[in-house]
């Protein structure tokens, strides 16, 4: 068996750890499957895409190091970051909150956000049409590292940037205000509200935070891979499972549900075909709903 698998899994684990972060977060502070987070990864990406371009005709398109991306495409990292997580939060102001304040069951806000993911996506394929795209045509060689594990420096770059992304969440959940107001509302909206807490505020911070992490996942696969309009929906299941695997409203979870998911597709390519990926997420889905439904680093609920 070919160790690769490891630094593959391993960056592929990372981007949906990163996407799952925002799954768990809506769902742990709204209650309901947002599926229409998978074009928040694809709008991201696209407008990555579209900023990188326009700030190339000011800036050029000088690389960075031995990375294979210039300065044009760094620079619009954050703008698309902003544009995503601001596409989020107006997403919610017309459409999920107008639900919400109809007191409308939870199934009304699922099949809603069918219907958005689906509105999404054939805006953004109408845009920038449905053939793959890339940052660079730039090939990079792999960097050897011994016993047979090879990383290009946009993989390294990529694991990196996915550490302090972390990092910086998890100290946010844990060390500041806004992070203690999200968790109460988590745990019982209507006593934080009695306790003076702006809800409103909260659910505007969880979606930009889930749909800005969800745009540096997007923007790691299209680096990585191509972009292209089915991208956040056939990462969906992924997000899903690694969200569930590592405990809902659990941060560190959701990392580490998206590590061992990316591990075991990476696995599952080199040992049965690429054309089971999708099922090893299915798998893991329901073995963990069966055998242990609070996730890893997640709490049974009474």
């Amino acid at each position: 068996m070919n160790p690769q698998f490891v630094v593959d899994g391993l960056v592929a684990g990372a981007m949906i750890g990163l996407g799952a972060i925002g799954v768990t977060l809506t769902y742990s502070i709204l209650r309901f499957a947002n599926f229409a987070h998978g074009e928040f990864i694809t709008a991201g990406a696209y407008a990555a895409l579209a900023l990188s371009g326009l700030l190339g005709a000011f800036v050029g398109s000088v690389p960075v190091g031995d990375f294979s991306f210039g300065w044009n495409v760094l620079l619009a990292v954050p703008l698309a970051i902003l544009v995503t997580g601001g596409l989020a939060i107006l997403l919610d102001a017309i459409l999920f909150g107008v639900l919400r304040a109809k007191a409308s069951a939870v199934i009304i806000l699922v099949i809603a956000s069918f219907g958005a993911s689906m509105a999404l996506r054939s805006l953004l394929e109408f845009v920038f049409t449905s053939q793959p795209a890339y940052f660079t045509n730039e090939l990079q060689i792999a960097v050897r590292f011994g016993w047979g594990l090879r990383a290009t420096p946009d993989q390294l770059l990529m694991l990196a940037a996915t550490l302090v992304l972390i990092l910086a969440v998890h100290l946010l959940m844990t060390k500041t205000q806004v992070g203690r107001r999200m968790r109460a509302v988590s745990e019982n909206p209507a006593l934080a509200r009695l306790s003076g807490i702006d809800v409103r505020g909260v659910v505007r911070t969880a979606w930009f935070l889930g749909g800005g992490l969800a745009a540096a996942a997007g923007i790691m696969a299209g680096l990585l891979v191509q972009i292209r309009p089915y991208m956040g929906f056939d990462l969906l299941l992924p997000l899903f499972a690694a969200a569930i695997l590592g405990g809902i409203g659990s941060v560190p979870g959701a990392v580490l549900g998206g590590i061992v998911v990316g591990l075991c597709e990476a696995l599952a390519v080199q040992t049965v075909g690429a054309e089971w990926r999708a099922a090893v997420a299915f798998l893991i889905l329901t073995l963990v709903l069966l055998l242990r439904p609070q996730g890893l680093l997640g709490r049974a609920r009474s």
